[in-house]
């Protein structure tokens, strides 16, 4: 590396470093969702910083599952190839929503990495590190300071996202927003844990998201109700 790339690395760095600082300790700002309806599709608008929900697979299906999740949360991280799985077998007719509900008092790196994935989101690689922040959850949660913030513009880079606008949007306050929105969605809902998990507007109970033969038949049960047959993807 030439001393003149180290140079604009080393500046790229620290700003993501102020960027995911400002982030994680933002207060969140107060956000009136008592008109909202958290069982349907949130579009864009000045609440949540003009970024809609992130929806896997059917966006305008009849059947829609949400997730209220902690990217820092380990339990939300073991369900995550779970989740991951069956959403994509039912998404040429699922609708899936993830929602940021940073425990921040017990995982400090929460919100950080959620800005970090909303942040991707705008560049059009929401789910790809969305996927990549979970499934590398124990290689970053401890971490603070450059050793986080290098972390996470690793995952960046191997996305092929744009590193200086990643930086400029990790800086926009639009993210803050969209994840204090999403956070008040899920205080209004009564959500104090994660992962928490509401299927066609009814809440899930732990017996039912923690195994997969009985969640797959929630679901199937919610198509039937719709009068829609799955297609289901397979690999």
């Amino acid at each position: 590396m030439s001393k003149k790339t180290w140079i604009i690395f080393v500046v790229i760095v620290i700003g993501l470093l102020g960027a995911l600082v400002v982030l994680g300790r933002n207060a969140n700002p107060k956000v009136d969702v008592n008109t909202i309806d958290a069982n349907t599709v949130q579009p864009a608008s000045a609440a949540n910083g003009n970024i809609a929900d992130h929806v896997f697979g059917k966006a305008d299906s009849k059947v829609l599952l949400i997730e209220y999740g902690d990217f820092q949360c380990p339990g939300c991280g073991t369900v995550h190839p779970r989740i991951k799985t069956i959403t994509e077998a039912y998404k040429a007719d699922l609708g899936f929503i993830f929602r940021n509900f940073p425990l921040t008092a017990i995982h400090p790196n929460g919100k950080a990495a959620a800005g970090v994935v909303e942040a991707a989101g705008l560049q059009g690689k929401y789910w790809e590190m969305h996927n990549t922040v979970y499934e590398t959850q124990k290689a970053w949660e401890n971490l603070s300071g450059d050793a986080r913030t290098a972390t996470f513009v690793s995952y960046a880079g191997i996305l092929g996202l744009d590193i200086t606008k990643f930086k400029t949007n990790l800086a926009d306050d639009a993210l803050n927003k969209k994840i204090s929105f999403d956070q008040a969605i899920a205080n209004k809902l009564g959500v104090n844990a994660t992962p928490t998990f509401y299927l066609n507007g009814v809440k899930l109970t732990s017996d039912i998201w923690g195994d997969d033969a009985k969640l797959t038949a929630a679901i199937n049960s919610e198509f039937k109700k719709a009068g829609i047959t799955p297609h289901i993807t397979t690999k």
